[in-house]
């Protein structure tokens, strides 16, 4: 391992997340010049290569709040002490009342969503969880499974700190010249890391920023089949972007030559799209339209396909889009994740 560098392994990542294959694609960008970059890194995994399984596995890992984590008798025991002084507050500021309501708003949630209510507990009372966690009841399953996924990232996050700061001090102590060490952590936070996580040169005015090039198109997808309670695989799906006479595309347009076709795809085993455009970095702001064969994978359904249009702003354009669909036989949803 070259000096200044930080190397995670599979165990110690799975105490940060309970999801294997986020611990396997983490372990295999290691080692880190920094914490900033096993973030930004874990980000990128956990939201674009983590599939909907690895979700659920890293879900199931965490006791529900207020339950004792070694009562799960496969918990890592370090990720059930950082669970326990998550939790530390919660407990510590619990009244019976507040307890019998957690249980019982906790086994609602789980019965209406199929897995945990997850929150990052860290600092938060027992009655600001359970005010949350009756917020959240009403969502739907798509959106409150994302607003999970978003909460485990935070725990991640706080976990990682833990580990990187106790290795980082290990790794300090043996070496003479703590100053010096700083300064080639800092000197190498974006070449070394840009070089597991990128097969192109990172544009040098972006480096201050510290985001990475992309990997991936900045439009992806992924269909979820509900009534099956899996990933939807082989769903036809393609991009547009408007061209149209008018700037923007109206309920009822006529002039269907306004969409100019970017790509075409399908969705894989893990329900999620392919290449549906090229890999730029700026995207060109306007309107796009994804669009869904659901009639196609179920011509017994009630909707022969589903568009889906949205504008992306100037603001907008080094974002990623990232557009979910839920589908049942005669109903989906969406919504839109970054």
């Amino acid at each position: 391992m070259e000096e200044g560098l930080i190397g995670l392994e599979e165990k110690e990542l799975l105490a940060c997340c309970g999801s294997t294959q986020f611990a396997k694609e983490m372990a295999s960008v290691s080692p880190f010049p920094c914490l900033d970059q096993a973030v930004s890194a874990a980000r990128h995994i956990w939201f674009n290569l983590v599939d909907v399984n690895g979700w659920l596995q890293a879900f199931s890992a965490h006791p529900q709040i207020g339950q004792s984590p070694s009562s799960h008798p496969e918990t890592d025991p370090t990720f059930a002490q950082w669970s326990k002084g998550e939790q530390s507050t919660a407990l510590a500021t619990a009244t019976d009342s507040t307890s019998k309501q957690l249980s019982d708003w906790n086994a609602r949630y789980r019965n209406k969503f199929g897995f945990v209510f997850l929150i990052c507990a860290s600092g938060r009372t027992s009655a600001e969880i359970l005010a949350e966690l009756k917020k959240r009841y009403p969502n739907k399953p798509i959106v409150e499974f994302e607003i999970a996924a978003q909460e485990q990232m935070k725990i991640t996050e706080l976990r990682l700190e833990k580990l990187f700061s106790a290795k980082q001090k290990a790794a300090v102590t043996g070496y003479k010249h703590p100053a010096v060490f700083a300064k080639k952590v800092e000197e190498d936070r974006v070449s070394i890391i840009t070089g597991h996580l990128t097969a192109a040169s990172e544009d040098p005015a972006r480096k201050t920023s510290q985001i990475p090039t992309r990997i991936r198109p900045p439009i992806t997808t992924h269909v979820l089949d509900v009534s099956r309670g899996s990933p939807a695989a082989g769903v036809e799906l393609r991009l547009e972007m408007w061209k149209g006479m008018h700037p923007r595309p109206s309920f009822g347009e006529t002039d269907t030559s306004g969409w100019v076709s970017l790509g075409s795809s399908a969705t894989d085993k893990d329900g999620r799209s392919g290449q549906l455009m090229s890999i730029v970095e700026d995207l060109n702001p306007g309107f796009y339209r994804i669009s869904f064969n659901t009639g196609k994978y179920c011509p017994a359904g009630f909707f022969p396909y589903v568009s889906i249009v949205f504008e992306i702003r100037e603001s907008q354009k080094q974002e990623h889009f990232h557009v979910p669909l839920l589908l049942s036989p005669f109903s989906f949803s969406t919504y839109r994740g970054s």
